[in-house]
């Protein structure tokens, strides 16, 4: 799970364009969005599409559940490994 988690912290900094910043830097507990690593609803949007391209997983912009998924890296890694297609 921790080479998932360094995987997702990279496609983070890939698709967001964040060059000044590298996975060890980014908590893999933290909030994703508000005080965390501040993403806002466009870098969830982007991170969304590239995690659906990337992992062949379905997701619903509208869901509650889904916005639990993008909670933390942890979350999302989770959900990742749990929903993506072999």
């Amino acid at each position: 799970m921790e080479q998932l988690e360094t995987e997702v912290k990279q496609v983070i900094i890939d698709v967001l364009q964040l060059e000044d910043i590298t996975t060890a830097e980014i908590d893999t507990d933290a909030p994703l969005f508000g005080d965390g690593l501040g993403l806002d609803s466009i870098d969830a949007l982007e991170l969304g599409v590239a995690i659906q391209k990337r992992y062949g997983i379905s997701l619903s912009a509208d869901s509650a559940e889904t916005r639990n998924h993008f909670a933390s890296v942890r979350a999302l890694a989770a959900m990742i490994a749990s929903n993506r297609k072999k």
